[in-house]
Order: structure tokens, then C-alpha cells, then sequence
């Protein structure tokens, strides 16, 4: 068991190194299979174990500007706590990676904030970005997905842009992909689901009084 563990710990480290390098160079990363396989499926099956009054609508905004805008998006959230012993496990990765990329990059992630995300058929969420640059204290934004035998004609697809209006990454919502990226560089989308969908949707944040930065390229 503690050689398990410990080849565990070193995967991890090999993954944070590739989240650490493609956050410098590109901005963003697209992981397959980024966590235990234990986990995935363990929060597949919590998620889908929810009774409908569990999930709350998703609106837009925050604290005073929140609202709730079925022509933006409509998808259910419920956000983790880590009183469940499931959800306590995804935060504790999420922990080890905060503390990775601090360590890589200086970043001064503070906290880490998600929730599940149940998109129904027929649910989308239009174009938008998750922070505004000097706006807010959400710095990076990840989303894992738990989908088994999603097909390309599921749609649910995340999409992502940069600087036109061309799209840089088109991301199937396959079961235990992780995606990490800047959460004010690349506006993106959720395009239309035909079946079930389900992610996790979380954001870093940084003590606004303390600043962060992340270095450039070199």
C-alpha cells in the first residue's frame, strides 16, 4: 500500500510539472485521465446518485450582480464540501495541486472554490470568461469531467478562444479528463448536450491583497 501511495505522489508531481509547463507557454492544458482512477469513479457515481432537489439553477454574476439567465446558460450546480468523504478526496488532489503550482510558479493561489455541474439535454452555457482582468480573485479555473462513453454526437463540448473568433481548443467532456486554464485569458463555451452531462467546475483564487503573478515564457 505505501508503494501504491508513493507511485501515486509521483504521478502527481509528473502531472503538476505539465500543468506548471503548459500554463507558461500556452495558457492551458487538456489532461486525460489526470486523477486516480478511484476517484473518477467515485465521483461519478456521487453525482449521479443526486436527487433532482439537490441541484440549484447555475445564473451568472456574483454576490449583488448575481443572476439567474436561462439565455446564458442552464445548466444545475451543487457546490463540494468536504463533509463527504468523496468530494473530500477531489479537494485534497485539488490542495496538492495548489500547492504544486505555488511552488512552481509563484502564484499565490489562495484557495480553491467548485461545484458539480449537471447539464441536462439540451443544456449550453454561451460564450463567456470566468474572470475580468482586475475584477475579481479567480485566477485559474479547472474543469473535470465525468462522463463515460461520451460520443462526439453527444455535443457538450467545451470550447475555448483566444484572440479571434476562431476557436484554439474544441474539448470532448470525456470521463476523468482535466482541463486547467488562465480564467482571464480565454473566453469559452459549453455547446449544446443531447444527453446527461456532468463536470466539475472549480477556480483558484488569490488574496487580493497580496497580489499573484505567473512568469512569462522564457
Amino acid at each position: 500500500m505505501e508503494a501504491e501511495l508513493l507511485l501515486s505522489d509521483i504521478d502527481s508531481e509528473r502531472i503538476f510539472d505539465s500543468i506548471a509547463d503548459a500554463l507558461t507557454e500556452t495558457g492551458y492544458i487538456v489532461l486525460p485521465a489526470a486523477l486516480p482512477l478511484g476517484i473518477s469513479d467515485a465521483l461519478f457515481t456521487r453525482i449521479a446518485s443526486f436527487e433532482d432537489d439537490v441541484f440549484r439553477p447555475a445564473g451568472v454574476g456574483r454576490a449583488a450582480e448575481f443572476q439567474l439567465n436561462p439565455f446564458v446558460r442552464n445548466d444545475e450546480i451543487r457546490w463540494l464540501s468536504s463533509g463527504d468523504e468523496v468530494e473530500a478526496q477531489y479537494l485534497a488532489w485539488m490542495e496538492k495541486l495548489r500547492v504544486g503550482l505555488n511552488r512552481r510558479l509563484f502564484m499565490g493561489l489562495f484557495d480553491y472554490e467548485c461545484h458539480f455541474a449537471r447539464y441536462m439535454p439540451g443544456a449550453f452555457y454561451k460564450k463567456h470568461v470566468d474572470a475580468f482582468k482586475g475584477r475579481t480573485n479567480r485566477v485559474l479555473s479547472t474543469v473535470f469531467y465525468l462522463n463515460p462513453n461520451w460520443a462526439v454526437d453527444d455535443g457538450g463540448h467545451l470550447v475555448m478562444y483566444e484572440d479571434s473568433v476562431e476557436p484554439i481548443a474544441k474539448i470532448s467532456p470525456l470521463m476523468g479528463t482535466l482541463v486547467v486554464f488562465l480564467s482571464d485569458r480565454f473566453p469559452h463555451e459549453v455547446t449544446t448536450a443531447s444527453r446527461l452531462r456532468y463536470s466539475i467546475a472549480g477556480w483558484f483564487r488569490v488574496n487580493t491583497t497580496l497580489g499573484s503573478h505567473i512568469d512569462p515564457p522564457q
